[in-house]
């Protein structure tokens, strides 16, 4: 059966060899404080692959970290798929670690929302669906580094995982009718305020808007 407990989708940075703070890029901007490519280690990443600012992220400029989850990914990627060998214990496995941390990052947030659907009761008339989907999610994380690499998500995730998923969130309890926003352009939208709960805002582009305040009630 797959894990699926809280803490085998959530982060666990001390079984991680730093990988988000390595594989991925990011753009100096509010978020960060400086440029950094793909396969650059921050300048913050220690030796133990421990953050060296981890208590001070935010005012050093490095909100994006704070904020960043990768499902439980980092752990799974260094400890399983590649057997608890670090890109600096073998250099040789550096490149394809980084190409299949976020591959398998978009699995594991498939594998969160899977889970957090099935425990909605209201959900119960596609939750056979749902496991099925589960056990396929996890079975292509569970691939070796190659399959991995090789993964186009979007094109293998089934449809009926997005089926299952689409009517899970519909049978969730609403206050009102479901507004239809799939796909909006609310690039740099004043959404402040707005009465948003059960929107489908799935594809929209939400570049630059606000959606600060009570967005949700």
């Amino acid at each position: 059966m797959p894990d699926t407990r809280e803490s085998a989708l959530r982060g666990d940075c001390a079984n991680c060899f730093g990988l988000c703070c390595v594989a991925l890029p990011f753009a100096k901007s509010a978020d960060f404080a400086v440029n950094k490519s793909s396969g650059e280690p921050c300048r913050n990443l220690q030796e133990d692959f421990r953050c060296g600012i981890h208590a001070r992220l935010r005012p050093s400029g490095f909100q994006g970290c704070t904020v960043y989850d990768c499902f439980g990914a980092g752990q799974r990627v260094s400890q399983v798929t590649f057997g608890g060998v670090s890109w600096r214990e073998a250099p040789e496995t550096a490149r394809q670690m980084y190409e299949v941390f976020p591959v398998v990052r978009q699995l594991h947030e498939l594998l969160r929302y899977l889970t957090e659907a099935l425990a909605l009761r209201t959900a119960r008339p596609v939750h056979a669906g749902l496991r099925t989907a589960l056990a396929r999610v996890e079975e292509l994380a569970g691939g070796d580094p190659d399959a991995l690499e090789k993964l186009d998500v979007a094109r293998c995730a089934p449809r009926s995982i997005r089926c299952s998923s689409r009517r899970a969130s519909w049978s969730a309890p609403r206050r009102r009718a479901p507004e239809e926003r799939r796909g909006a352009d609310l690039i740099g939208k004043r959404l402040r305020g707005a009465k948003l709960r059960g929107t489908d805002l799935r594809g929209a582009l939400l570049i630059a808007a606000d959606l600060s305040g009570p967005t949700c009630r």
